[in-house]
């Protein structure tokens, strides 16, 4: 006798993708599409009257979005297997998901081969981490030792940060700290290193995320 298929349901707020991820999951002879959701909050609906094994949950959705989503059902149901799927590769997201009781997290780039992995993994009662963030969330954790990312920070390191989210020129900074244009320049670099991030417009949203600053302060 055969083994019973994993049952799965697709969030996105685009048909598009639904329709993708459904016409690939349909070649496999393990895993059965057996409904879908176009919001967070049709999902929180839906998932208790379709009973899947799996959720694919984006993340990045209008309404309570992906991951209040996924608080909400795995609150309700601790059981639940959800598997976040979303561009972000940065590591605050994997984090955050883990922490509202997601079993798995994978980028849309991702191929089909591993799309199946990451289900039957979750679905088997263990976690799957698409291996690029993983590495990126464990060296996180080495690195800090447990310590939130900000408390790695100098204090002219933060003074730094805080300025930079403002908008301020690397001038500005310097005329304002009494440093050189080359040492301010160095503070950006360690505060990119130390947290992640490549350019301006990435430690803003880092430091919104990290509750350092609030968004309304940003121009």
């Amino acid at each position: 006798m055969s083994e019973p298929r994993i049952k799965v349901m697709l969030v996105d707020d685009h048909a598009v993708v639904r329709m993708g991820f459904r016409l690939l999951l349909d070649d496999s002879q393990d895993i059965e599409v057996i409904g879908e959701a176009e919001s967070g909050e049709e999902a929180v609906r839906r998932f208790q009257e379709l009973n899947p094994d799996v959720l694919l949950m984006d993340i990045s959705m209008p309404g309570i979005g992906g991951l209040e989503a996924t608080r909400k059902i795995t609150r309700g149901a601790p059981g639940m297997k959800v598997i976040a799927v979303t561009v972000h590769d940065d590591d605050p997201f994997p984090a955050r998901l883990l922490e509202a009781g997601a079993a798995g997290y994978i980028t849309k780039g991702c191929g089909i081969d591993e799309i199946i992995a990451a289900i039957k993994s979750v679905y088997s009662g263990n976690q799957y981490i698409t291996p690029g963030v993983a590495q990126k969330l464990a060296l996180s954790l080495v690195n800090n030792r447990g310590k939130s990312l900000f408390e790695e920070l100098t204090q002219r390191e933060v003074q730094v940060m805080l300025m930079v989210v403002k908008g301020q020129s690397n001038r500005e900074i310097s005329e304002k700290l009494c440093l050189s244009p080359k040492t301010t320049s160095t503070y950006r670099g360690r505060l990119f290193d130390k947290l992640g991030v490549d350019n301006d417009v990435e430690l803003t949203r880092f430091a919104i995320r990290h509750g350092m600053i609030k968004e309304n302060i940003v121009h």
